[in-house]
């Protein structure tokens, strides 16, 4: 990648090991293959060790051997500040600050203009019910932003996230608090935010991760399975077992973890 151009998304793990103790590993020779664009999700049951290729990705934690690229570029090379500034995240936690809901929307780039940050609301499907809200955008959320509902607050998640423009997000598609029809709203929401970039998904419901391109599947630390829906469920093992038991439990999640 040519230092200062633009981030196109191209990610790769090459033969990564590692490990929170050296003396054991948690990931063993993990190889993926990133495109520009392409949705990654990375699915299994809590405690699988989902968070920890997001959490090497971003550098939170460093390989014990191999190398993550970005762009063809060892993230290790980078200032952390800039390999971050990479990355859009959407969480199931939501983070709102006490401020107006315009300066929510804009927190991270803070040259937004209004039309800048209205359309982002709108790609969001959140416009609408700011509008609602006694004084529109410039609504003064409290501390714990209670004068949101939880779908609300993820939907402005998803608008500063559209705002900031990232070249790679990490979505956590979890939206197992919400009304079916806010549930919606959010999936229709983060479609817009992924398409055309590189996006990891940190998925629940397997149902919304049918079209993934990569799906890797996670047990215990390890990638045990990876490849494409149809191509996993043919192959009638682990995530063909995770699928099918969900639809036994009505759409329960997999897990958090």
């Amino acid at each position: 990648m040519a230092v200062g151009g633009p981030t196109l998304g191209a990610v790769r793990f090459l033969h990564v090991d590692f490990g929170y103790d050296l003396d054991s590993l948690l990931i063993e020779d993990m190889n993926i293959d990133v495109r520009p664009g392409q949705t990654v999700a990375i699915v299994g049951p809590t405690g699988a060790g989902k968070t920890t290729v997001v959490n090497l990705l971003m550098r939170f934690y460093d390989v014990s051997g191999g190398a993550v690229t970005v762009d063809g570029r060892d993230v290790r090379d980078f200032p952390r500040s800039a390999l971050r500034a990479l990355f859009g995240m959407v969480l199931q936690d939501t983070w709102l600050f006490h401020g107006t809901i315009r300066d929510n929307i804009a927190y991270g780039r803070e040259d937004a203009d209004e039309e800048a940050i209205v359309r982002a609301a709108r790609a969001a499907n959140a416009d609408h019910f700011i509008r609602t809200m006694p004084d529109g955008y410039a609504t003064l959320l409290n501390e714990e932003s209670s004068n949101l509902s939880q779908g609300q607050r993820q939907l402005l998640t998803i608008a500063r996230a559209i705002l900031a423009d990232p070249a790679i997000l990490i979505l956590d598609e979890a939206t197992s608090s919400v009304d079916t029809r806010t549930e919606a709203h959010i999936q229709h929401a983060m479609r817009e935010l992924m398409r055309g970039r590189t996006s990891f998904v940190i998925a629940h419901r397997l149902s919304t991760i049918r079209e993934a391109d990569v799906i890797l599947v996670m047990n215990r630390g390890r990638v045990v399975e990876q490849g494409r829906h149809q191509e996993l469920l043919d192959a009638d093992g682990f995530y063909a077992e995770l699928y099918n038991s969900q639809f036994v439990g009505q759409g329960a999640a997999v897990g958090q973890g």
